[in-house]
């Protein structure tokens, strides 16, 4: 049976005392992210390995050959696989989907594929007949907080890494074939990638909440001292935001906001949930501090991608191929 993880009373009001004085237990401010590394395989195409502080995430992009849907006879297949076992934490249960998993499973879901980061169409090989199904197998290694921002950041730096086999059709009509040209015939094509959407996920603080669960503990002289009203009052109507909380944070928060953006200044979609209310105000500052974050993550992105092309075109005398053409 998988074991809930559950903070213990004196964690709970060490963290909350502390962000009610505006401190962060790693010494972080409040809208400052955590380290974050990005890694490609030496080898292969399209496999990541990102680490966001202490939690670790590896994607792996594949494709093949497949047959498109019926009512989409011009597009491509774009499929998302996530993964989490016991070794990420011991809340998971290996062989069964948490409720947890199934909310992460459905963002990367609406942030990447149904936002229309990779053009599908350009996936079409024979229309109604032959396309490229390419699937992104997302394994969650580590869980310290922040599992759906790092799992979008490494699906979508995989698929701009990721370069698929070129191919050639040959004969007419019903006697069409494609041939495959391995990666040593022929230089390999990259996917059409049109936006990197960047998952950034916003955690609620009550502050009232959390100075009446210190109030009441015991021991603690509850008498008021002369102003403490007025304070008390301004403490209630505000709400600490945390961007990329850990997993401590994570389990005492009242609510949360994934809010996935790019590089054009898009909102690719907006995910809410706990029973803290957010007004249209805290909405746009939200939004905003997305599209910062997502401008940061796209230039330590493509500053990761020319490193490893840098370093995979040593001694390559194809440096100047291309499979693509000029437009």
């Amino acid at each position: 049976m998988p074991r809930d993880l559950t903070p213990s009373t004196i964690e709970n009001t060490f963290v909350l005392k502390a962000l009610t004085e505006r401190i962060r237990l790693d010494n972080r401010s409040f809208n400052q992210l955590r380290d974050l590394d990005i890694s490609f395989s030496s080898t292969d195409y399209g496999v990541v390995d990102v680490k966001l502080g202490r939690t670790r995430v590896i994607a792996r992009i594949s494709a093949e050959i497949t047959q498109p849907y019926a009512d989409r006879p011009y597009d491509g297949l774009f499929i998302i696989s996530t993964e989490i076992s016991p070794m990420a934490a011991p809340t998971f249960e290996a062989g069964r989907k948490s409720e947890d998993e199934l909310v992460i499973s459905r963002i990367i879901e609406k942030s990447i594929r149904r936002s229309g980061a990779l053009d599908t169409e350009a996936l079409c090989i024979i229309s109604g007949e032959k396309c490229w199904a390419v699937r992104a197998d997302v394994h969650f290694l580590d869980h310290d907080g922040g599992l759906m921002d790092a799992a979008c950041i490494a699906v979508s730096a995989g698929l701009l890494h990721f370069r698929r086999p070129d191919i050639t059709i040959v004969g007419v009509g019903s006697r069409r074939e494609i041939i495959v040209h391995p990666i040593t015939e022929r230089v390999p094509v990259p996917l059409a990638v049109l936006h990197v959407p960047i998952c950034v996920t916003f955690s609620f603080f009550d502050v009232r909440k959390a100075s009446s669960a210190i109030a009441g503990l015991p021991g603690k002289d509850n008498t008021k001292a002369e102003g403490d009203d007025d304070v008390e009052e301004e403490n209630d109507s505000s709400t600490a935001v945390l961007v990329d909380a850990t997993l401590q944070e994570e389990l005492l928060r009242h609510g949360y906001m994934s809010v996935t953006a790019n590089t054009n200044r898009e909102i690719c979609q907006i995910q809410k949930g706990g029973d803290v209310a957010v007004d249209v105000g805290k909405l746009l500052s939200c939004s905003e501090a997305a599209i910062m974050v997502a401008e940061k993550v796209t230039k330590l992105i493509n500053k990761r991608l020319k490193e490893d092309e840098a370093r995979r075109n040593v001694g390559n005398l194809l440096v100047e191929a291309r499979a693509e053409n000029d437009r």
